[in-house]
């Protein structure tokens, strides 16, 4: 459980460097990165600033409700890439905050998510919501820049491989 866990890092640096692309992007082609922030893929879908949001969201709240620890809590008020860029690092440092330790017994722990009606046994939550949720809105975020003329492909989605040689 811990290295899926872990799995959110890499995800959400990967998430840094795509904004990144997306900002030299804007600088390349004469506009505001702002302007794709609010870029959708269809108008009833959440923008890409939301979309780094619930990245983040889903990343710290799980990490929180496995572990019984409090959360870092956001406004979502993020304007710029800089701002969602620290956002993502706010979340990367609260995530690796947490110890193997941290996580014992959440298979079978009931959670209740906050704002959530039911309660979950920790696996169910976990493997059921938080995981799906978490690739949900960082592949639309993905797709939103793609869709939007970024350069990027699928291995700057994938990030970064532990090869060994």
């Amino acid at each position: 459980m811990y290295a899926e866990i872990t799995q959110f890092i890499k995800m959400l640096d990967t998430l840094s460097r795509l904004l990144d692309k997306a900002q030299r992007h804007a600088e390349e082609n004469g506009f505001e990165a702002e302007v794709l922030l609010n870029a959708r893929l269809a108008p009833d879908m959440l923008p890409l600033s939301s979309q780094v949001q619930m990245v983040c969201g889903t990343a710290m709240l799980a990490s929180s409700v496995l572990t019984g620890k409090s959360a870092p809590v956001s406004d979502n008020a993020e304007s710029t890439v800089q701002d969602l860029k620290a956002l993502i690092e706010k979340t990367i440092t609260y995530v690796s905050s947490m110890k193997e330790s941290d996580f014992l017994g959440w298979e079978d722990r009931i959670v209740a998510p906050p704002g959530w009606s039911g309660a979950f046994l920790g696996k169910d939550y976990f493997h059921q919501h938080a995981v799906p949720n978490f690739y949900f809105h960082m592949v639309t975020a993905y797709a939103i820049l793609r869709h939007e003329g970024v350069r990027i492909g699928k291995m700057d989605y994938i990030g970064k491989l532990p090869f060994l040689i």
